[in-house]
């Protein structure tokens, strides 16, 4: 009987007679589509990396990983020396020009969300640039809405650190629309709650910058950082200015590692005011019970005594 497949001069992917059965087995269309994908890369990739290619979203292409995983058709969620591969969010996908046009022809939402970034931004995105943005809304499944909210939070960041006329890069849009994927900051209710937390962090940031004998000046990003998560512990600036002194005392300068050693220490033990770090961080000094002396025998009779015998008295 002759062949019903048409073959093509392209290079050929080889499927294995076993994989091929626990495929027909799981009867799973999307495992399947995924496992050919993989196939066709040579395995090179991850396999979320692949979203944009098959034109799915997040939950679609991880559930199809997943169903691989459980059929042993792909390594399990380890990389070398056993450490935990990326986190899914910095696994991102790739698009290519076809699959953006179609997205800006077919959802006025990303098409009008495109339109707004680029007046907020005040330049023409490039294809990647619209790539970026079609993946934080179709892999991570932002909303249009919290987008735009998450480009003017970047916006003004910038701004505020670098003066007027300065715009972030859609790379560092890109990172930060995905840490809000992680911290679960899909909503507009959600996003509007994290802006008002951070406009907070902001306004306190000359505060702590005093504490630690630093000025006026804007902390750099990464002592913004360690400032963040101080105040996310819930330390007012009185108390980083405690164990400020006590890192100058030790290590003679500030040294932000060891500051932030004792202060985790404190948030570990619940101290966090002032008066709790005075309360509860004294270094307990247990007093040695005196000794009694021993007894001193007078002994000067018995001299006395001896030497009255030598004389013979």
């Amino acid at each position: 009987m002759p062949s019903v497949l048409i073959h093509t001069e392209d290079e050929s992917v080889t499927l294995t007679a076993q994989a091929a059965k626990r495929l027909l087995e799981r009867g799973d269309g999307d495992a399947a589509l995924l496992y050919l994908a993989l196939l066709r890369h040579h395995g090179t990739v991850q396999p979320r990396s692949l979203a944009g290619e098959l034109r799915w979203d997040r939950p679609r292409i991880e559930a199809a990983e997943s169903a691989l995983r459980q059929m042993e058709l792909i390594a399990p969620a380890t990389a070398e020396g056993g450490e935990l591969p990326p986190e899914p969010a910095d696994e991102k996908p790739v698009y290519q020009q076809t699959d953006i046009l179609e997205h800006l022809e077919s959802s006025e939402d990303f098409r009008r969300l495109t339109a707004e970034v680029e007046r907020k931004l005040g330049k023409r995105l490039s294809t990647p640039d619209i790539g970026i943005l079609l993946g934080l809304h179709d892999y991570l499944g932002l909303p249009t809405d919290v987008i735009y909210l998450l480009v003017c939070h970047c916006a003004e960041r910038i701004r505020a650190r670098f003066g007027d006329g300065r715009r972030p890069a859609m790379r560092q849009i890109e990172r930060e629309g995905y840490a809000w994927a992680r911290r679960g900051i899909d909503t507009q209710t959600a996003a509007a709650e994290y802006l008002r937390r951070c406009a907070q962090r902001q306004e306190a940031m000359p505060q702590y910058m005093r504490a630690l004998q630093l000025g006026d000046r804007l902390p750099s990003a990464s002592e913004e950082k360690y400032l963040a998560a101080w105040q996310d512990m819930g330390f007012p600036p009185e108390t980083v200015a405690i164990a400020y002194d006590k890192t100058v005392l030790k290590c003679h300068e500030l040294r932000w590692a060891y500051l932030n050693g004792i202060l985790k220490r404190w948030h570990g033990a619940d101290l966090h005011t002032p008066a709790e770090v005075e309360a509860g961080d004294r270094p307990q000094v247990q007093r040695a019970e005196a000794k009694p002396e021993p007894e001193r025998q007078d002994t000067a009779w018995m001299k006395k005594y001896i030497q009255r015998r030598e004389r013979g008295i």
